[in-house]
């Protein structure tokens, strides 16, 4: 059995079903996934078969079943065998081994949510494990934060550390027991321990660290936590000032910040939650969810401040729930809402090294809720939002990671390197695609270390030894940099926007002579003239895509200036449109006399300007332009706060549509309707729904009319601006409206978190003729 099927109990699970059957023969874990050998009646064997894919553990995912007839053994029961060393061959030998096709491999499984079980058994006073952290089974737990090296056992993670004691060595003997072969098996007396240190000194002991936190979160204070995947700032999220000082301490002024609570019926305290949205909450992965902030919700304002959205995610841990729990005997208050935000400074890698925790959250945190479970692959928590019913994911990481996609094609061994903002690489070969974890944004040391780390860390663990690199074609990325210098190995540059439609297509299982109509639309991407492109429609497929369609340029004075001050961006687009800057307009306010005097000789010369076709360099515009957001601290603050006000807009829409002219659309007629409509005193929520409103509809239109031209009437919608579920929405309906069919993304984020799995798909199809290449 090939896929995940290591760490999520399937081998106690193929001894159960052996043993219910009366079959014997043996199973192990291998570097390929897991191999049986069974034997007994030609009738059971049959069942069994049957039943070992319908039956599977829920955290298990079965790519391949593999089978081949071998001598009977006469067996005399049903075993679990050691996996194999380097230097001993296969449970089953050369005939099990020469079924497994060339380049076959097995998966890690990502971290799981503490399940029911657990976390009854962690509460229940009776239990050998009551209250201790560290609970886990088959069914939940860490894998991928824990693991060393495939095969995946005990000594192969970083639980190697903590010899079992007897009665868990029973445990993991019993095949009757929930922990039978659960390799991170563990009790107070031989696993992990909590410690708390604090301005008083070091506090020993689960129950006693667990209400020096309390009472710290409860006195405002800031406590970095220790976790699955790195380090988490905590405090109580009901607390403006511990809120306010988490901020400034942590330079993060304005991006919303995460608030954990205990179950679903606390997050219905805060938020609204329909049931897609509960059951993303409570599933295995647990990622955080963006929810509508209920109105008589008391968190404290400076959580997402001018925002509708909150970030919710559920404990995930048995310390999570230890938390927010009373100590028996204590009278230290529970919170029932805390901020737990990432343990990092803004723009850097999750914490998740001791040492470098203390040197780099020392000047935020007041204390530490500590452990001494080493973690080895760092894994930052994953962001979602539910669209229509269906997953749109915003940051793949912690839960999903490092679950393979299945490429509906064959690919060399190779990398991809991503983007330079929410940084994730994918490590992929023959039909497999790893996605890594989120790494973050590439602008210092400390996220380069840990793009490399993960890297080498990718490739020992999946044996893969890469032939080809895929880059961005943008000559100022780190990450592109970081490709050229890896000598001895063949490098592809793949367009930005080309990536993002190709990674879309992959999901969605697209073949290699497949075409669509694509929609990129993002903030910043090279185009192939130099050009800061953005708003691009595509036709074509993973070996070609052709541009069509795009906005029409607008010159940007002062390039990455303008990314921080939209009302920069406001101003070039009215001068664009013919606009003259009227006092009585937003971005013309803020701006100085000085300021504007500057922008306007840049803009005459065309000086220090860079032509721009980017949608969301608009959708900021637009946001400065009706004065919701004319200067931004945090990527797309400016496009969120104008869809959230576009969203709560209960006036009718107003009317706006966007010009075209060959192949150009133009922003000219939009860009000037809004101006006459603000001075005659319309709703800035119906002019921002009437924004995202036109947007939609250019995107159909345009659609429509490519598939009366090409006989395409697959849409493919990707880049960072349909994160925006409204826009989304719309331009869903619209599309289907005219019988297109709408690709969105499902399983990668729409962003630059997913661009490496569609360099994959590009530079795949570019190193080789497609004739050479597997088909599904």
């Amino acid at each position: 059995m090939r896929g995940v099927v290591q760490g999520v109990g399937f081998r106690p699970f193929v001894f159960r079903l052996a043993t219910e059957l009366t079959l014997t023969g043996r199973a192990g874990n291998d570097n390929e996934g897991v191999l049986v050998e069974i034997e007994g009646q030609s009738c059971a064997v049959a069942v069994f078969e049957a039943r070992l894919v319908a039956e599977a553990p829920s955290l298990a995912r079965i790519d391949s079943v593999e089978v081949a007839t071998v001598p009977a053994l006469g067996e005399p029961g049903f075993r679990i065998v050691e996996s194999p060393t380097d230097d001993r061959p296969s449970v089953g030998g050369s005939a099990a081994e020469s079924a497994a096709p060339p380049g076959a491999r097995t998966f890690v499984a990502p971290d799981s949510a503490v399940c029911d079980d657990c976390l009854r058994e962690v509460l229940d006073s009776r239990d050998r494990r009551y209250r201790y952290p560290f609970i886990n089974c088959t069914n939940c737990g860490p894998r991928f934060t824990i693991t060393v090296r495939l095969p995946y056992d005990r000594p192969n993670t970083t639980m190697r550390a903590f010899p079992m004691c007897a009665d868990c060595r029973a445990q993991y003997d019993d095949p009757g027991d929930r922990r039978f072969h659960a390799q991170p098996i563990a009790c107070a007396a031989c696993g992990p321990r909590q410690w708390f240190d604090g301005p008083a000194g070091v506090v020993h002991g689960t129950d006693d660290a667990i209400v020096a936190a309390q009472r710290s979160i409860a006195d405002g204070k800031i406590v970095a936590i220790k976790g699955l995947g790195g380090y988490h700032l905590a405090c109580d999220a009901r607390s403006a000032s511990a809120v306010a000082r988490l901020r400034r301490r942590k330079r993060r002024p304005d991006k919303p910040l995460a608030v954990m609570v205990v179950d679903v019926e606390s997050a219905r305290r805060v938020a609204s939650v329909d049931e897609d949205e509960a059951a993303l909450l409570t599933g295995a992965a647990r990622p955080i969810v963006l929810l509508h902030r209920r109105r008589d919700s008391d968190l404290a304002p400076g959580i997402a401040p001018r925002n509708p959205f909150v970030g919710v995610l559920l404990a995930y841990t048995p310390l999570h729930h230890l938390l927010f729990r009373a100590v028996p005997g204590s009278d230290a208050p529970a919170p029932d809402a805390l901020v737990m935000t990432s343990g990092n400074l803004s723009d850097e890698p999750i914490c998740f090294d001791d040492e470098e925790a203390r040197r780099r959250l020392g000047a935020i945190a007041d204390a530490w809720l500590l452990h001494d479970r080493p973690i080895h692959v760092p894994c930052d928590d994953s962001v979602a939002r539910v669209v229509d019913g269906w997953e749109l994911p915003m940051r793949r990481s912690r839960g999903f990671a490092p679950v393979p996609i299945r490429l509906p094609f064959d690919v060399p061994p190779m990398l991809a390197v991503g983007g330079e903002l929410k940084n994730t690489f994918c490590l992929a070969s023959g039909r497999d695609a790893w996605m890594s974890q989120h790494i973050g944004d590439m602008g210092g040391l400390e996220t380069l270390d840990a793009f490399e780390r993960s890297t080498r860390q990718f490739a020992a663990m999946y044996q893969v030894d890469v032939e080809l690199i895929a880059a961005d074609a943008h000559p100022g990325y780190h990450t592109r940099a970081w490709a050229e210098r890896q000598g001895g190995t063949e490098g592809v540059s793949v367009h930005h926007h080309h990536a993002h439609i190709a990674a879309v297509m992959v999901e969605h299982g697209l073949r290699s002579t497949d075409a669509v109509i694509g929609f990129a639309f993002d903030g910043t991407g090279y185009g192939t003239d130099g050009a800061i492109w953005g708003g691009e429609v595509f036709v074509g497929g993973y070996a070609h895509l052709e541009r069509v369609r795009h906005l029409r340029y607008v010159s940007l004075p002062g390039g990455d200036a303008t990314i921080r001050k939209p009302y920069r961006a406001a101003l070039a687009h009215l001068w664009a449109a013919g606009v003259e800057w009227q006092p009585d307009l937003p971005p013309v306010q803020v701006a100085t006399p000085a300021e504007r005097a500057v922008l306007a000789r840049q803009l005459e010369r065309g000086v220090q300007c860079v032509p721009s076709s980017s949608i969301g360099r608009l959708f900021d515009a637009v946001s400065a332009l009706v004065g919701v957001r004319t200067v931004v601290s945090y990527e797309a603050q400016a496009a969120t706060e104008l869809e959230a006000i576009a969203a709560a807009c209960p006036d009718r829409p107003c009317e706006y549509r966007f010009g075209v002219e060959d192949d150009e659309l133009d922003a000219t007629p939009v860009i000037r309707a809004i101006v006459d409509d603000l001075r005659d005193g319309a709703h800035v929520g119906a002019i921002a729904a009437g924004f995202h409103v036109a947007v939609a509809q250019v995107v159909a239109d345009t659609a429509g009319s490519l598939c009366e031209e090409t006989g395409f009437d697959r849409v493919a919608l990707s880049g960072g601006v349909f994160q925006n579920a409204l826009l989304v929405r719309l331009a869903t309906t619209a599309l289907r409206e005219n019988g297109l069919r709408v690709l969105t993304h499902r399983r990668v984020p729409p962003n630059d978190g997913g661009l490496a799995l569609g360099q994959v798909a590009v530079a795949a199809h570019r190193w080789r003729p497609s004739t050479n290449r597997g088909e599904a």
